[in-house]
């Protein structure tokens, strides 16, 4: 059964009249009829009875009658409430994200935001890379921002901001203020866990100068970029870090950089999405929200 067909009942049984519905409804008498007599044919029982060029209600349209209009009240209701449900920026946003960004950036993005919408709570879960597209993938999240991309073909990336891995060490350790790619291996080292993707970029980056990992004189592999910290502030050895995971230590003078000579070790961050799932408005908005808050 079609809504028009409810619409156009509805109309000729308060009309009586097959032309005064055609003209509320802007359409041609034969119109009306024809869906009048489809209407009949779906219920299989008579409507009105035509009396010259008057109509009556059948007993069938008085109880069909009341009926059609809660069923039209009730589909404009839905639309209503599915239309302010467009419009309203409310509910809960939950947010997979590495280290880097769940950490230390999107805290600051999250408070702005909610600032605005005051409808709108958080929860970010905080994993490594890899852990977290995995859940992206198994539909446990909507939304995930990363430090690296993974071979995903479901799971598309947009540049979230850009980041700098920097040579850190203990604010009083003896380290001259510049060294070369081959001094790290004679360094004690202290590296993510596997899956980071801090760690993936390291590796990526050492790569570039023809150094392994297990060239590295590892001391210590820890599971956070916070854990990695308070390991170099003890001095237990150096570490590539985010320049946001130290920009306090580095301030404070708790840590202190150390160029490599040749190396910079630039990246970005990223937004990454299911590339088959339709985001809720209000986690659209939300992207919509970063967008305007990172660009430039």
């Amino acid at each position: 059964m079609e809504t028009r067909h409810l619409r156009i009942f509805a109309a000729v049984y308060r009309s009586r009249s097959f032309t005064k519905a055609a003209e509320i409804l802007h359409t041609s008498q034969p119109t009306i009829s024809e869906h009048i007599r489809n209407l009949e044919l779906r219920l299989n029982c008579r409507l009105f009875d035509r009396l010259g060029r008057t109509i009556m209600p059948t007993k069938e349209a008085e109880v069909l009658y009341p009926r059609t209009l809660a069923i039209l009240e009730d589909l404009q209701k839905l639309e209503d409430d599915l239309a302010m449900v467009g419009q309203s920026v409310s509910g809960e946003l939950i947010i997979g994200a590495s280290t880097i960004p769940g950490a230390y950036i999107l805290p600051s993005i999250a408070s702005s935001f909610k600032s605005r919408y005051p409808g709108i709570s958080f929860e970010i879960r905080i994993e490594d890379s890899a852990r977290i597209i995995d859940s992206l993938l198994a539909n446990e999240l909507l939304i995930a921002f990363v430090g690296a991309k993974t071979v995903a073909r479901k799971v598309k990336y947009e540049p979230f901001v850009e980041d700098e891995l920097i040579l850190v060490c203990a604010g009083d350790n003896p380290l001259p203020p510049k060294i070369t790619p081959e001094n790290l291996t004679e360094l004690p080292f202290i590296f993510r866990e596997s899956g980071s993707g801090t760690r993936k970029n390291i590796e990526t980056f050492l790569a570039q100068k023809k150094i392994g990992v297990d060239e590295l004189n590892i001391v210590a592999v820890l599971g956070s970029s916070t854990a990695v910290k308070e390991a170099v502030k003890a001095d237990l050895g150096v570490s590539i870090l985010s320049r946001y995971a130290v920009q306090d230590e580095l301030a404070a003078g708790s840590v202190r950089e150390v160029k490599i000579h040749g190396l910079t070790m630039g990246r970005m961050l990223y937004i990454a999405t299911a590339t088959k799932r339709t985001l809720p408005h209000h986690y659209q908005i939300f992207l919509n929200f970063i967008a305007k808050t990172t660009s430039g």
